[in-house]
């Protein structure tokens, strides 16, 4: 009662903390630059170092808190930590009391511990290696990068400082590919566009401002036109700015918060928890009642028990922990050749039990980039002289370009190879120019060609250049602008928009005007030559990725920041038939009932915030659904912690980065495809052992129970089914590397335990059948065969007796192997065995080796000290036999099953 109470206030103070920065932030952004600096105490010549160390006390430094790295003693812990390992260890324990503590000196059993022990020392070993070496691979991706920013300190002027060490208060300088370092306050700009779309989504820079912001209802702090955030980047420009906020105060800062939480119970987790239970229950069930059944039965209270505890270690999957590790480890193997790290091993089942991928639209459906698509006249016709002509004010204009401007700037250069043109920029001079301005929304040059004629040439917005045209030019012609003509072109712009692009537009004036006298006055009566549209282009993989995870039975979702228009022309072009489209706006207004409902039938969602994007893959995992979640940026992060898999790229921002359980080292979204088809062989691969396991064992412990009823021994020692189930549990070691039938692989899979469960009572009878005439076999015709024709309770010489005794349990001891070994190849695929699908190299020689070695056994003196004795000829007829019948029995019921439940696996 009292954590919760602790939790909620800390909740509250931390809320009444973020309310006061955004207050912060929105105060400074309506404040003149006078009277903030005034306000703050600071100036142009920046902070002394006194004054930067007490403002680091005040509001902290500029680091964020990421997820904490786990001690590697917790994680060579955690690595342990697995119910069938809990399990083992108290059967080892138990082992080491009744085997070695006990017995006399002479008599001490350390077999049984050893076993064990190893068993979990080496599942342990296999999870804790392949994880501290996934993850320290990702970590190194970010400490590769040391960011570095330009800040101005008293005494020193423009110094380079470690972006960690920025403070409330410093004046910053950024300049074009700068990453903001904190929450800033723009006081001084030129041609200032910042791209946020790794906090926002959005795939188009924004412009920032130096003046105060305008008043207006701004939708969230990221549209204030003077404010700049940690994580965003600069594309082009110049800037000086103000630390209003740094570290965990900033906006970046509050969404990495958010994931400092205990991670989902991923799919998998929840199914291998679910299946491992149910054997469990199913072995705490059954050796009480092998136990008090064989001490009636025999009297012998401590043979029953030592039975019980072999019995005990035989029903538990061991293997199982060593198994599944091996399996992933498999799996992340394969995909780091195809340059992915797998930070966590869980994730690989994951990635192929996923039937939902989310992802984000920028960067990684798109290229992150800007191109030019279209340079048309005002009728839509392709003119290279538009191209030309934009050309010129682009070259020309001063500073750093911006990458609109670079995308005319590489088209025309193009078109001059193809076309084989002169070089546009040799044939004209530079005037003037008149600067863009965040009001006009355009910016104009003015040039000079070798006849002495001056153009000025504008490019903008389309609204804003159609208040500064009287005229357009079309087909050679110039006539004037009329309102008719004003709607067509606005109309043929909004289709352009409506298909995804970015519309400019270009104009031209011919003037005479004197060098240096040129101003906004003279962007009037010029001519509209036609549009400029640019496109954030789709990745080249990303249309047949999607088709490949679509054919997998993966549905595709996109969950955006961007808006709308631009998200539904690239889907068009990547392949995605947009059904349904819900907007943040509709979102925010839906409960969770309803939202529930909407996001089965919704395949794109646009102008999301972080949390709509965790909201929705919180939603769908609530469903049923195994979902993926694939994002670069802050914004991404917390849907990938709330996903079965996070997936991300290496250009990832950092916290995407940890938040992900998915490294991508090249952006290739084909690897996706790779991910699932490996992932769904690791869950392949394990299911077979579980079932098989389940199932041999459970047929093992009903053939026990069946002999307790009437034979007067037990049908084998303890020693006995230890030394057969490692001989087994090494066999399915080679499962891992088996081959999977290529249709199991297009559908997703996910964890049934009810389906391990109906599985044990529909095959495993099937060997105890085998079992039963074994033991009929061995009782009445062949021991009594090799005693004298003596059946059992007509033998009264003790030795003749253990004879009789240890043939019997040879008998058993070889066919219990070989239909056990067998199961393998059996329910491994749906198809008949051997000749409609193989196993692998390893599977089929490491199994044929350990029937082999253990048939051997009884006829060795290995056989002989654990009580065993060589099998006559003819019992060998009689084992082919059994086999043969056996694998029948199995297809039959094999077949059963999966016209009962739809598959086998």
């Amino acid at each position: 009662m009292i954590r919760k109470k602790t939790t909620k206030q800390n909740q509250t103070q931390e809320k009444i903390r973020r309310d006061a920065v955004k207050q912060r932030l929105m105060d400074a952004s309506k404040k003149e630059t006078p009277e903030l600096m005034n306000d703050m105490g600071i100036s142009f010549i920046g902070l002394t170092e006194d004054q930067a160390e007490k403002q680091r006390e005040e509001y902290g430094d500029n680091k964020v808190s990421h997820e904490k790295r786990k001690p590697l003693f917790v994680k060579f812990v955690q690595s342990f930590i697995d119910p069938f390992t809990g399990i083992l260890f108290i059967l080892a324990g138990v082992s080491f009391v009744t085997d070695i503590v006990l017995p006399a000196a002479g008599e001490k059993n350390y077999m049984t511990v050893i076993i064990i022990m190893a068993m979990v020392l080496i599942s342990g070993l296999l999870r804790f290696i392949q994880e501290t070496r996934s993850g320290n691979a990702a970590r190194r991706l970010s400490d590769m990068v040391k960011t570095t920013i330009t800040v101005e300190r008293q005494g020193e002027g423009k110094i380079e400082i470690p972006l960690e060490e920025a403070v409330v208060g410093d004046i910053v300088y950024l300049s074009a590919g700068d990453m903001v370092p904190a929450d800033l306050r723009i006081v001084k700009a030129k041609d200032l566009f910042i791209s946020q779309s790794a906090l926002t989504g959005e795939s188009d820079p924004v412009e920032r401002i130096s003046g105060t912001a305008p008043d207006a209802e701004y939708a969230s702090l990221t549209d204030y036109p003077n404010l700049a955030f940690m994580g965003s980047n600069v594309i082009s420009g110049a800037a000086v700015c103000i630390v209003i906020a740094a570290g965990n105060d900033t906006l970046f800062g509050s969404i990495a918060h958010t994931l400092e939480k205990t991670p989902v119970r991923t799919s998998f987790e929840k199914g291998i928890n679910s299946v491992s239970w149910i054997l469990i229950r199913f072995m705490l069930i059954m050796v009480p009642v092998v136990f008090f059944i064989n001490g009636f039965h025999d009297g012998d209270w401590l043979e029953a028990f030592l039975f019980a505890i072999s019995i005990a270690v035989g029903l538990t999957p061991e293997m199982l922990p060593m198994i599944i590790t091996t399996c992933l480890a498999k799996g992340a193997v394969a995909m780091s050749k195809k340059k992915t790290i797998i930070k966590n091993l869980n994730s690989m089942q994951n990635f192929g039990a996923m039937d939902i991928l989310c992802t984000d639209k920028t960067g990684t459906l798109t290229q992150d980039k800007v191109v030019l698509e279209y340079h048309m006249d005002v009728s839509g016709k392709e003119d290279i002289q538009v191209l030309r002509y934009a050309f010129l004010n682009s070259y020309y204009q001063t500073g750093l370009k911006n990458l609109i401007d670079l995308a005319i700037i590489e088209r025309t250069h193009e078109e001059e190879t193809e076309k084989n043109l002169p070089h546009i920029s040799g044939l004209y001079e530079k005037v003037d120019e008149v600067p863009f301005d965040f009001n006009r929304r355009r910016m104009s040059v003015v040039v000079a060609g070798r006849d002495g004629n001056t153009f000025m040439i504008t490019k903008g917005a389309v609204e804003e250049m159609l208040k500064v045209c009287s005229y357009v030019e079309s087909g050679g012609t110039i006539e004037p602008i009329t309102e008719k003509l004003k709607t067509e072109i606005l109309s043929t712009v909004d289709g352009l928009n409506g298909d995804g692009l970015r519309v400019i537009a270009l104009a031209r004036k011919t003037d005479h005007a004197p060098v240096g006298t040129f101003s906004v006055a003279d962007e009037s009566d010029m001519v509209l030559m036609g549009y400029l549209a640019f496109l954030d282009p789709p990745k080249e993989t990303a249309k047949d990725a999607i088709a490949a995870l679509h054919e997998y039975g993966v549905d595709v979702k996109i969950l955006t920041g961007d808006n709308d228009r631009v998200t539904r022309s690239v889907c068009r072009q990547v392949g995605i038939e947009v059904t349904s489209l819900l907007l943040g706006a509709d979102i925010e207004n839906m409960d969770d009932k309803a939202l529930q409902k909407a996001v089965e039938k919704t395949n794109v969602f646009a102008k999301l915030s972080p949390d709509q994007k965790s909201r929705i893959v919180k939603l769908l995992r609530a469903n049923g659904h195994t979902v993926g979640f694939m994002g670069d940026g802050i914004n991404d992060a917390a849907a990938m912690k709330e996903a079965d898999v996070g997936i991300s790229v290496d250009t990832a921002v950092d916290i995407a980065k940890e938040s992900a359980h998915v490294i991508l080292l090249q952006k290739d979204l084909m690897v996706l495809e790779n991910g699932i088809i490996e992932g769904r062989k690791t869950y392949a691969n394990m299911i077979k052992y579980i079932k098989m396991t389940a199932s041999s064992n459970f047929g093992n412990v009903f053939s026990v129970l069946c002999a307790s009823t009437f034979l007067p021994f037990l049908p084998m020692a303890p020693i006995h089914l230890i030394l057969l189930n490692l001989i087994y549990d090494i066999s399915c070691t080679s499962i891992p590397w088996d081959n999977v039938d290529a249709d199991f692989l297009k559908v997703p899979r996910n964890w049934d335990a009810s389906s391990v469960g109906s599985f044990m009572l529909w095959l495993g009878p099937a060997s105890s059948v085998f079992d039963i005439t074994t033991y009929l076999l061995m009782y009445f015709i062949i021991c009594p065969a090799m005693c004298g024709g003596l059946r059992y309770h007509e033998i009264t010489d003790p030795d003749t007796r253990t004879y009789f005794i240890s043939l019997f349990r040879s008998g058993w001891f070889v066919e219990s192997m070989w239909t056990q070994t067998l199961v393998i190849h059996m329910i491994r695929t749906p198809k008949i065995p051997f000749i409609q699908s193989r196993a692998s190299f390893p599977v089929v020689s490491v199994t044929f080796t350990g029937i082999t070695v253990l048939t051997v056994i009884p006829f060795t003196s290995l056989g002989r000290a654990i009580g065993l004795a060589p099998l006559p000829g003819f019992y060998f007829p009689w084992l082919g036999l059994t086999v043969l019948l056996y694998m029948v029995l199995a297809t039959i019921l094999k077949n059963v099953y999966i016209r009962r439940y739809g598959s086998l696996l």
